[in-house]
Formats: C-alpha cells, sequence, structure tokens
C-alpha cells in the first residue's frame, strides 16, 4: 500500500459501507482506507500476516485497537529483526499490555518472519510469491448482503497450506482468506458499498 493510500481520509459518513464496519470510527477509518486495497509492499504484507495471526480468537477491532502497539514492538514490521527475536525479547512482548499476550502467538510471529525471509530469498519479494496465486490479479467478488460472504476459499486453503508447508504458523484458511480480504487479493466490498469499484 502506498503512502498516499494509506493517507487517504474516511468517506463522509453518508455513503453507504460493508455493514461489518458501521458503529465504530476506527473500522469505518480501516473500511474506507485500507480494507481491500492491493498491497505491494512486503512490510506491509508481514505486518498483516503478524495482526492476522493475532487477531486469531479475537474480533479484529481488539487488533486494530493495539496496532500502534505492535508497530513500536514489533520494530516496525520488520521482519529480519524480528527474525532475530530470542528468548529476552519474547519475555518482554508477553509483558507488555498493548499487544496481544499469548505465547503460541508471540512464538510464531518469530517462526513467521524467518519463513518470510525464506520465501522473500527464493521469490525475490514475498509479495511476488502471494500475488501469484491470483497472477497478479485481485479476486472480484460481488456479493450483495454480509451474509453471502464466505470465511474461506478454494484460494485460502491452497495458500495455507503452501504457508504451513514452508514453516509458517497461525495461517489456517479462515486466517489467511481474512488477510487475503485485507491485502486486496480478494474484494470483498459488497456490491453496494462505495469500495466495492474504488479498490
Amino acid at each position: 500500500m502506498s503512502t498516499k493510500e494509506s493517507a487517504q481520509a474516511p468517506a463522509p459518513a453518508t455513503e453507504k459501507r460493508c455493514d461489518w464496519c458501521l458503529g465504530n470510527e476506527l473500522y469505518m477509518a480501516y473500511h474506507d482506507t485500507e480494507w481491500g486495497v492491493p498491497v505491494h509492499d512486503d512490510r506491509r504484507h508481514f505486518e498483516f500476516l503478524i495482526l492476522e495471526g493475532a487477531q486469531a480468537g479475537l474480533s479484529w477491532l481488539t487488533v486494530l485497537r493495539k496496532r500502534e502497539s505492535y508497530r513500536k514492538a514489533y520494530d516496525g514490521f520488520d521482519p529480519a529483526r524480528v527474525a532475530r527475536y530470542n528468548d529476552r525479547k519474547v519475555a518482554s512482548l508477553l509483558a507488555d499490555p498493548g499487544i496481544v499476550r499469548n505465547r503460541k502467538k508471540v512464538e510464531s510471529s518469530i517462526t513467521n518472519a524467518q519463513a518470510f525471509l525464506t520465501v522473500r530469498k527464493e521469490f525475490g519479494t514475498f509479495d511476488r510469491y502471494l500475488w501469484g496465486f491470483v497472477d497478479g490479479k485481485p479476486v472480484r467478488n460481488r456479493w450483495k448482503s454480509i451474509s453471502e460472504i464466505p470465511t474461506t476459499s478454494e484460494l485460502a486453503v491452497r495458500l495455507s497450506a503452501d504457508l504451513k508447508k514452508r514453516g509458517f504458523r497461525f495461517v489456517g484458511p479462515t486466517i489467511i482468506y481474512s488477510h487475503l480480504q485485507a491485502i486486496g487479493v480478494i474484494n470483498d466490498h459488497l456490491e453496494g458499498c462505495f469500495r466495492h469499484k474504488q479498490v
């Protein structure tokens, strides 16, 4: 995601939006400026992998509220730095009230950073690896109601299996489907939402 996209202001409250973001300013801002926007930046990919893994069993809003704390705790989501975290750093993260203090999630973030770097070494960029699953073209769904949106897909199952094979953790099909929605590989904005055509 470019700086221009990340700096985009949320739309007026009168715009028609996806139902899931209504009623919360932080959710609406995320929906209006980030969700579904195609990401082509490796650090942003890594950020979403960490946050989606942290979200497992929790609401996305809970994680969004902790996002800035995660940025500080995880050195700006630099995968090379996270890959070198040691037991002392793990202890520090588990004592940080600004993030989700779950040992398995914290430890998996380090494992995932190491696997992320291995993928990047093989493909040149993690972005090239990930977008290769859709030949570089976003999947554009045409849902009319939030009840139609699935929690996973054949694409998510395939990517999840490949990530697990490469050593990633907390990357089940449901988490990966949410990840693909967030980074714009899948456009799941409802047809009536003003962002459906924009992204």
